[in-house]
């Protein structure tokens, strides 16, 4: 077998596997915690509680949304559609109550 041979029977992940792997990684380690998720559709603000990891969508308790009648429910958010996240960690910022009460 030829070296050329040998290197075509490697199979290396590529950029994108290795990508979406680390994504889901953080998303695990931030099971329990606070999350801030912008998405570019709608209703394109999710704030809650990270509950779980499900192969590539995550699902948060979503507390504060930008319509309130979809707010206090469980949201399976896929990873793909997620433009900006931040997971809430000891020592760092909080992310901000922004419930008003009218």
């Amino acid at each position: 077998m030829s070296h050329e041979n040998s290197m075509a029977e490697l199979n290396f992940p590529t950029v994108n596997v290795i990508h979406d792997q680390a994504l889901i990684e953080a998303f695990v380690e931030g099971i329990g915690k606070n999350i801030f998720i912008l998405t570019p559709s709608y209703p394109f603000v999710f704030i809650g509680k990270l509950v779980d990891v499900i192969e590539d969508q995550v699902v948060v308790d979503v507390k504060v949304t930008s319509i309130s009648e979809l707010e206090n429910r469980q949201w399976f958010i896929h990873i793909h559609s997620i433009e900006v996240f931040y997971i809430q960690q000891k020592g760092m910022p909080r992310i901000p109550e922004l419930k008003t009460n009218f």
